[in-house]
């Protein structure tokens, strides 16, 4: 495959840039992340002395106020030592707002964040090459540059650029702002959180180019951007019906599990396949009828991988061979 020129990358990444559906995703990337991070803000708020104690004029919630007290570490995060915060911390059990938690972010919050950025830009990749194909101007393209392997590789290549860079960045943009807002409320942040946080902005980020990648080597496969979306509709969400169906009830080889695998550094899933028949019937007991499994991000990465490589050897072969309307 032919490499791509710096002037052939500027003008795809102009083409891209002039794609209004793809800019409108692009925008969304950036806008639904600030959206959460200020949901988060606002439903984190601290709340006023004569909140928390209206919340509290309950008997059962002022026991549980003075055994947060006798034992703060069964209710708080390690560091926490301000007086208040079992009043707050109970308040919100019984209907108010929890107070920020930046390793319930790490969780939650930033995996939120992550998915809204993934989906949006595999889009953005089907979109871009989907708009092509639609219209016709495929054919017209390659009049000025007949080479289809460089071609093919000048779009991926503008689009990996474009999706690595703004999925990294607006997600690092989201983690900061969930720490400046943790500073600015003297909340404390557990060792290796902001660490471990701006590690999975990077995975996150390495992993929005190769959703990008997916998209637009699919639709090159495909030529329409519907059959692109219906192929990943289903593996999102009918994959593991399908798995069942040829006989593997094992959740290991669903894509969402591996996407979330590498996004969190990990993911656990049950195998029953891998529990012995005993642990069943009440026979049995023990760690081997614990079916619980791991999948590390590299085990993850691996298996992504491997599919991504195989779509776009297929898109490429494609693409050289087959006839252009």
């Amino acid at each position: 495959m032919s490499a791509s020129t710096p002037g052939q990358l500027r003008v795809e990444v102009t083409r891209l840039r002039w794609r209004r559906a793809v800019l409108l995703l692009l925008v969304a990337a950036v806008v639904l992340p600030a959206l959460l991070l200020a949901g988060t803000a606002w439903g984190s708020r601290p709340m006023s002395e004569a909140e928390v104690d209206s919340l509290l004029s309950d008997r059962y919630a002022q026991r549980e106020v003075t055994r947060c007290e006798r034992r703060p570490e069964a209710y708080l995060e390690i560091g926490t030592d301000d007086a208040g915060a079992c009043r707050e911390v109970i308040a919100g059990w019984y209907g108010g707002r929890q107070p920020l938690s930046l390793q319930n972010e790490l969780d939650d919050g930033l995996l939120a964040a992550s998915t809204l950025v993934l989906l949006l830009l595999v889009l953005a990749g089907t979109t871009f090459v989907g708009h092509d194909w639609n219209t016709g101007s495929m054919s017209n393209q390659l009049l000025f540059e007949p080479r289809r392997g460089r071609v093919w590789a000048t779009k991926a290549a503008a689009l990996v650029l474009v999706a690595g860079l703004l999925g990294t960045a607006v997600l690092a943009a989201y983690w900061a702002g969930l720490q400046g807002l943790a500073a600015s409320r003297d909340l404390p942040v557990p060792d290796g959180v902001v660490r471990d946080g701006f590690e999975q902005v990077l995975r996150t980020g390495a992993l929005s180019a190769a959703a990008a990648l997916a998209g637009y080597a699919l639709t090159m496969l495909f030529r329409s951007t519907v059959a692109t979306v219906g192929v990943l509709f289903a593996l999102a969400v009918a994959s593991g019906a399908v798995l069942g169906i040829v006989g593997q009830s094992s959740a290991r080889w669903t894509p969402p599990l591996n996407v979330l695998a590498v996004v969190q550094d990990g993911a656990s899933y049950y195998d029953e396949s891998s529990v012995p028949p005993e642990c069943f019937t009440g026979r049995g007991g023990g760690p081997e009828c614990d079916g619980e499994r791991t999948i590390s991000a590299a085990d993850g990465g691996l298996y992504l991988g491997t599919g991504l490589l195989v779509v776009v050897a297929a898109s490429v072969v494609s693409f050289r061979r087959r006839d252009v309307p």
